[in-house]
């Protein structure tokens, strides 16, 4: 028998625990809960896993691998969109074969016997057999009846106590027989409870209910994840702690590792410790988990709490009840004594006080001696910014709510002179929707009037607020691509430049203060809505009048364009039909949930654009990211360019261009500068704060992130007008873009992003200036140092997270790698003086 085990949910209702991990990898006794699971199916002996994965499947991947140093083989399931329950099992299939199989939930706790579940099957010749348990509270999960033979006679799923008629639940564990999987169907959103058992029902197939004894729970919500702790600390699970045991006067220590605990210790009811534990003198701990690589300073009293890893406590800390996430500093006297819940990456300033049940999300710094009285999300008095280089990021409808964005188009209004005029525009969203619509609200209270073009691309917003001289800022809201809970509000001068740190600080000091500007009832400003139809003619026209697409035709240029689902469905497809252009546009339509997983989206629209590429032997294709500013270029042969290739293909191309005149070119500092091109002067500098008057300087501003601004046309990222322009060079210099790279060597060139506290970043610049001083070195942004001639490395200080970003470059990937493991060492050793 195989077990196929569902791991991937998202943990919405147990958020901020699940902020960088899913679900089924929250840590109980220090190991992740699905572990457990596995490891007691394990020894009923089922040796074979199928896991089904969708959020966050790398770090389950990477924890378990191929399963066998837990003595077990794992396959992986990734879908591309969510099937429902019963429809990601089907895509299983294939793996699980001809035999009947096990379906369990990674994010529960349980003791059951399976082997009774199993017995109960093969004696009933059943085709699905269900797991049932009873509850106190059965609201949240599927009510069953079944006769006395087993066979269930009624299913209502998440009823109201109004509907409840049984507190026997369905656990989500069955057994099930292979010819089920032939009533799922194919590449549809199908459910167990919702869809499969009723087609069951109708299909008049017996299915079978069985009531496990024991204990069971789903960890749904930080509450249910505190009760977990509880009921296996007081005994209420059958369940074996890891460690070795040792017997204090007043309660047992469960040890995983070598830990340094003070003479001075004392040890009540039940505690666990995972590996490199330090617990100072004098400290009194009470049925309590503590994980890896933590601290507990002198005198302090831990009751009750669940600690995870590499959390430092100083002295003299009062925590009761609490959970605390992983990479927290707690600094001295800080007091949480009724359900603290800590998420990870934050810091707590001395002298703190947590009233009952305040929740802090991550990477918050606690101001010392605070009282926190109210849930800590974002925006609030103890985060010392919101914006990140002119946006403001957030978990949709928790972090950036409603409140959050009318305080932030009120800020922005106190800015702007009564009666002036903002354009506003969103992507697609139901939250950007959402979002916008409050903060356009804050922003007609300070008197200021809206254009709104609702949905539209970046590229067009910025085109229309740098060629209207009646507008003096713009806003655009959108939901992120690499986080798809979170959304993205970007604020623009009247040049269409993001925002400058000047002016970020200014929106900033009123928010905190809340210094809005209120006008009287008749100063109210005015929402106009335009629906981005005269705007997008403009913006289509330019782009004609600037790209010659006569020599585009001539050279019957024929292309395969992917807009990923994105905003620029409405504008591309006319502009390339205007061109008369041969063409396959891909995805052009919205669909929430393909944009889910933007990871996947890209691999599959690489993959579908290559192929038509290359099997109609057209002359390129592109892919246009869903925020209209990130371009991937496919080349003629199929060959999807990697970043720095793409980068290098169009500074070829504009070298070509510069034969009779040279051209100018701006790149971050971080830029590949291995290649020599005869025809441009690059200029590598800091990507930030850009001002109009600078950039006119330019013909190319580029990064190595597939964005591209050619100043001819605009001064801001816009992947429409830079894909039409490689189009425009391709057929002028009549190239292939396989042949562009042909000369181009393979050289190494990586980022990394290194750990590193906001403490120790001064410390890291420090140390690297020093070490730079005997070298070739650059201290222009971060630190660059020359180990030879091609091969350097740039450490630079993330400016909002706590981590170094690393680039590194060499001749090849043997000096490359050897490079990285040498710095690496460095950062380590520098960390430690």
């Amino acid at each position: 028998m195989k077990a196929v085990v569902m791991a991937g949910g998202f943990g919405t209702r147990i958020q901020p625990l699940t902020h960088s991990r899913p679900k089924p990898m929250l840590p109980v006794m220090n190991k992740p809960m699905m572990e457990y699971t596995m490891m007691m199916l394990k020894d009923s002996g089922i040796q074979e896993f199928i896991v089904l994965l969708y959020f966050k499947p790398e770090i389950i991947q990477d924890y378990f691998k191929d399963g066998s140093d837990f003595g077990i083989k794992i396959s992986y399931v990734l879908p591309d969109d969510d099937y429902g329950t019963a429809g990601a099992v089907k895509l299983a299939q294939e793996l699980i074969g001809n035999e009947n199989f096990i379906i369990i939930s990674g994010d529960l706790v349980t003791d059951f016997d399976f082997s009774k579940l199993l017995q109960f099957h093969e004696e009933k010749k059943s085709k699905l057999s269900i797991g049932l348990t009873s509850v106190e509270n059965p609201l949240q999960f599927g009510v069953v009846i079944a006769n006395e033979e087993g066979v269930i006679e009624k299913f209502l799923e998440k009823p109201s106590w109004g509907e409840v008629f049984s507190d026997t639940i369905n656990t989500g564990i069955y057994i099930v027989e292979p010819e089920i999987l032939d009533f799922i169907p194919e590449g549809e959103n199908f459910d167990f409870a919702k869809d499969l058992f009723p087609t069951l029902m109708e299909q008049k197939v017996e299915l079978m209910a069985y009531n496990l004894q024991g204990y069971w729970r789903d960890v749904g919500n930080p509450q249910s994840y505190r009760e977990v702790y509880e009921d296996i600390l007081g005994g209420e699970v059958k369940f074996t702690i890891p460690g070795q045991k040792k017997k204090y006067p007043e309660g047992v220590l469960y040890s995983l590792g070598k830990n340094t605990l003070a003479d001075s210790v004392e040890i009540i009811g039940t505690v666990v410790l995972g590996n490199s534990v330090t617990i100072q003198k004098n400290v009194k701990l009470s049925n309590t988990v503590i994980g890896d690589n933590v601290v507990i300073g002198a005198s302090s009293k831990i009751k009750n709490s669940v600690f995870w890893e590499d959390i430092k406590v100083a002295t003299h800390v009062l925590m009761d009840g609490c959970i605390i996430c992983n990479d927290n500093i707690i600094e001295r006297n800080v007091t949480a004594i009724a359900g603290l819940i800590l998420a990870e990456g934050c810091e707590v300033g001395e002298l703190t006080r947590f009233d009952k049940d305040v929740i802090i999300w991550p990477n918050k710094k606690i101001q010392p001696a605070s009282v926190v009285t109210n849930n800590l999300i974002l925006g609030s008095k103890y985060k010392n910014s919101i914006f990140e280089d002119g946006s403001v990021y957030g978990k949709s409808n928790i972090e950036l709510s409603c409140e959050m964005a009318t305080k932030l188009g009120e800020s922005l209004g106190a800015q702007l002179p009564v009666h002036s005029t903002v354009l506003a525009g969103r992507d697609y969203d139901k939250n950007s929707h959402m979002i916008k619509r409050a903060f356009l609200g804050g922003l007609v209270s300070s008197g200021i009037n809206i254009l709104d073009l609702k949905d539209t691309p970046p590229s067009v917003l910025r085109y229309t607020l740098a060629h209207d001289d009646t507008l003096v800022a713009g806003v655009h809201i959108k939901r992120c691509l690499n986080d798809t809970a979170s959304s993205e509000i970007t604020f623009f001068n009247d040049e269409a430049m993001k925002i400058h740190s000047e002016s970020a600080k200014a929106i900033e000091k009123t928010f905190f203060t809340e210094k809005f500007r209120r006008v009287d009832y008749n100063k109210i400003g005015r929402i106009r809505d335009t629906e981005h139809k005269i705007e997008a003619i403009r913006y289509q026209r330019a782009i004609m009048d600037n790209i010659d697409h006569k020599i585009v035709k001539h050279e019957n240029f024929k292309v395969v364009i992917d807009v990923m689902h994105g905003t620029t469905v409405d504008i591309f497809p006319k502009i390339i039909n205007d061109m008369a252009v041969e063409h396959v546009i891909l995805n052009a339509y919205y669909d929430e949930k393909k944009l889910t997983n933007i990871a996947l989206l890209e691999k599959k629209s690489q993959l579908n654009v290559s192929k038509i590429v290359r099997c109609l032997n057209y002359n390129m294709g592109f892919l246009i990211y869903p925020n209209a500013q990130q371009l991937v270029l496919v080349a003629e042969n199929g060959m999807v360019l990697s970043k720095v290739k793409a980068l290098y293909a169009v500074l070829e191309l504009l070298n070509l261009e510069g034969m009779n005149e040279k051209k100018r070119v701006f790149l971050p500092v971080w830029a590949p500068d291995i290649r020599y091109f005869k025809n441009l002067v690059i200029e590598r500098g800091k990507y930030s704060d850009f001002k109009v008057q600078k950039l006119k300087e330019y013909d190319l501003i580029a990064t190595v992130d597939g964005n591209f601004v050619f100043t001819e046309f605009s001064y801001t990222r816009d992947a429409i007008y830079a894909s039409l322009k490689i189009m425009e060079l391709l057929s002028t210099y009549k190239i292939d873009l396989s042949i562009l790279i042909r000369s181009l060597s393979d050289f190494y060139y990586k980022h990394f992003k290194v750990e590193c506290p906001q403490k120790l970043k001064g410390t890291m610049m420090r140390k690297f200036l020093k070490y730079a001083k005997e070298k070739k070195s650059s201290s222009e942004m971060g630190v660059k140092i020359w180990e030879d001639k091609n091969d350097w490395v740039l450490m630079i200080p993330d400016q909002y997270s706590e981590h170094l970003n690393l680039y590194i470059q060499a001749e090849n990937d043997e000096k490359g790698e050897l490079l990285y493991e040498s710095y690496l060492k460095k950062i380590e050793q520098f960390s430690k003086e």
